[in-house]
């Protein structure tokens, strides 16, 4: 009865509009991708293939699609990771009025848009110094393992673990803020999701902004931390891992650095 009752509200019209936006985000992202000879070609030849064939602003195509690109990363990889919070909301309100859920989306996907900006600025700064491609890869071991330890060590700090509370117990979450309206409700989930999830999105540096395998492994990785269940027992390992990861990059790297 459970599940037959799951099915019937994920059918509701805006929650076919919910994973139809999903969809239409990663559909976009994949219409995005470089074909894989040009990849190819760049890696062989190097920063003069670009030259050879374009002239390449900071991250590819400059501030707006690098902003796009991020935006349409920002809602495909997270908005998935909050279905059991919206769940939660369409089952307090009994209902699942769709003016509310609308509200209490837009709310969350503007500060990940907000994110995108953000991002798309760190990626240009990047980009003129050097330190990433113009498909926006890292090209320096040293960034790769500052991003990587960044990463692991915010695993272990108290904000991290702050906002996997909230995100991890959803009901709590909406009695304490039911009276500030869905709006505002969506903003303070966007919020809390960020400081869930702002510096494994920064990992796109190290996998690539437009590797999808990376995007869907991350995705997959921070829906599973705001499980109550699962994430309680995979956020430390993963912090585990992610500095172990950088102490690889910088002992396989450190002939190069002396």
């Amino acid at each position: 009865m459970q599940f037959a009752g799951a099915v019937r509200r994920l059918s509701t019209p805006h929650w076919v509009g919910f994973y139809s936006l999903v969809a239409l985000c990663w559909s976009a992202l994949y219409a995005m991708q470089l074909p894989a000879d040009l990849i190819a070609a760049a890696d062989f030849y190097g920063a003069d293939f670009w030259q050879a064939i374009c002239r390449v602003e900071p991250g590819l195509a400059g501030a707006p699609s690098i902003f796009l690109m991020w935006a349409l990363m920002s809602v495909a990889m997270m908005a998935p990771t909050v279905v059991p919070t919206f769940a939660t909301w369409h089952d307090l309100v009994q209902s699942g009025k769709a003016p509310g859920f609308a509200l209490l989306l837009a709310g969350f996907l503007v500060v990940w848009v907000g994110f995108a900006v953000l991002a798309t600025l760190a990626q240009i700064a990047l980009a003129t110094a050097g330190l990433v491609n113009p498909i926006g890869e890292s090209t320096h071991a040293a960034l790769n393992a500052a991003l990587l330890a960044a990463a692991g060590l915010y695993q272990f700090s108290a904000l991290k673990e702050a906002c996997l509370a909230k995100c991890r117990h959803p009901l709590t979450f909406f009695m304490q803020h039911w009276q500030t309206g869905p709006w505002r409700m969506g903003l303070r989930l966007g919020a809390v999701c960020l400081g869930c999830c702002w510096a494994l999105m920064m990992l796109a540096f190290v996998g690539g902004t437009m590797n999808l395998l990376w995007m869907g492994g991350a995705m997959g990785l921070m829906a599973l931390e705001k499980l109550p269940s699962i994430g309680a027992v995979l956020t430390r390992p993963l912090g585990y891992g992610l500095l172990a990861a950088s102490a690889a990059v910088v002992i396989f790297n450190l002939g190069g650095w002396i």
